[in-house]
């Protein structure tokens, strides 16, 4: 027994600091090679390793969520850029964490915002493919904001308000449930919306190949319709990427389906290279129905996927995309 002063390199048979911590351990817990569990818990660490961390990464969104709230916290707290700012309480909170979520983008996706210029000055609906997570859109609310001092409302599935802390960050936000009602009089004000027919459903069982999951749903288009403002499309690429789903698992649909909340494990968070393209806006036609319309706008969401996402999807190839210059069809 090594005594509790004595040195790992003592004695006539000097042992390495590891065997002696071995050998303390052993005699403390009283198991016989003690030495043959632990090489056996190190190779399951070294196993399971890589694929802790795919489930975890994807946390680091949730993370920057709730950093997000705090900010927003302290910012009405403290309140010191409200006169500065009279004409909106949340500005000031709205380019804090424009610069956060940029520079999040920036890092670790190298995000890129390409065709804003078809965003129109006006009003105007834009209608985006849901990835697993909102991670890409909010890159893209955050540059615009930045680049074009232009704001962009969004509408979120019922769920997301009843995030716990999620309230401030809605309202700050000014992000909406989604009424017919609402989101006409956003548009008819000047504002400019975003919206994902797919939602979650789209969100968590879409795949790497991209596959558009919008159903029966054509209320968008009325709402531009009624509004009177153009559709713009929008695709990131790589989006689906960067986090991945078990949604190809039956019965997580199954369950999805019958109790709707999004129970879905996510993995990945991988730093791939994600770039949002705005397609050409379908303009304002009042002789074009509902229907055509979804059917137009599902059509041009379509051609951008096809134009500039390689499919299936890869993440390898997507990762080294980090380093590369050229964009495809771009």
């Amino acid at each position: 027994m090594i005594g509790g002063n004595e040195s790992c390199t003592g004695g006539p048979i000097p042992m390495s600091y590891l065997t002696c911590l071995t050998y303390i351990l052993g005699e403390w817990t009283g198991v016989e090679h003690i030495e043959d569990y632990l090489s056996y818990a190190v190779y399951l660490l070294w196993v399971l390793l890589p694929l802790a961390i795919v489930f975890i990464l994807p946390g680091g969104l949730v993370i920057l969520f709730y950093t997000s709230i705090l900010l927003l916290h302290i910012y009405k707290r403290k309140n010191e850029l409200k006169e500065a700012y009279s004409h909106d309480f949340w500005a000031g909170g709205k380019q804090m964490l424009a610069t956060l979520w940029d520079g999040h983008g920036r890092i670790w996706h190298g995000y890129e915002l390409h065709g804003a210029e078809n965003i129109p000055k006006g009003p105007g609906l834009i209608v985006f493919y849901h990835g697993a997570t909102p991670a890409d859109y909010i890159y893209f609310m955050a540059r615009l904001l930045i680049q074009r001092k232009r704001y962009c409302h969004v509408v979120a599935d019922h769920f997301v308000f009843r995030l716990p802390g999620f309230k401030i960050l809605l309202e700050a936000h000014g992000v909406m449930h989604g009424p017919k009602e609402e989101c006409v009089s956003a548009l008819k004000k000047g504002c400019l919306l975003a919206i994902a027919p797919g939602g979650v459903r789209e969100a968590l069982f879409s795949d790497e190949m991209y596959t558009i999951i919008w159903g029966n749903r054509k209320g968008f288009a009325q709402v531009a319709i009624d509004a009177k403002v153009p559709i713009i499309p929008m695709f990131t690429q790589n989006v689906r990427e960067g986090v991945r789903t078990l949604g190809g698992i039956k019965i997580l649909r199954s369950l999805y389906e019958r109790i709707r909340l999004p129970i879905v494990p996510l993995y990945g968070g991988f730093p791939v290279k994600l770039r949002t393209f705005l397609g050409e806006p379908i303009p304002y036609d009042p002789n074009v129905t509902a229907e055509e319309l979804t059917a137009k706008t599902k059509a041009a969401l379509q051609a951008l996927i096809e134009k500039h996402q390689k499919i299936p999807g890869n993440v390898f190839r997507a990762l080294m995309e980090r380093f590369q210059t050229h964009k495809k069809d771009d």
